[in-house]
């Protein structure tokens, strides 16, 4: 799957992320559209990293999974702008 930020840079999952990190957006991705605050998305954030996708270890987190779930934040942040959740 190719993930493309906002500036339009393309990200490659199955190049560009290892195995953890491929499962730790899928659960970001669902997380993205359904948190209610930036809190509560970065909350998620740091278990995902923390847990694991096995529950083995914390994951340490590459360039571009940084680069992609920091767009992640700033599409929520404008969508929940859109919503006058944020003022």
């Amino acid at each position: 799957m190719v993930v493309r930020t906002q500036s339009g840079n393309p990200y490659d999952t199955e190049k560009d992320l290892t195995s953890p990190e491929r499962h730790i957006l899928q659960k970001l991705i669902f997380w993205e559209t359904m948190a209610v605050s930036l809190e509560q998305f970065g909350q998620k954030v740091k278990k995902a990293f923390l847990k694991d996708w096995n529950s083995s270890s914390p994951v340490m987190e590459g360039t571009a999974l940084k680069t992609i779930v920091s767009d992640m934040e700033e599409k929520m942040l404008a969508r929940l702008k859109g919503k006058n959740i944020i003022p």
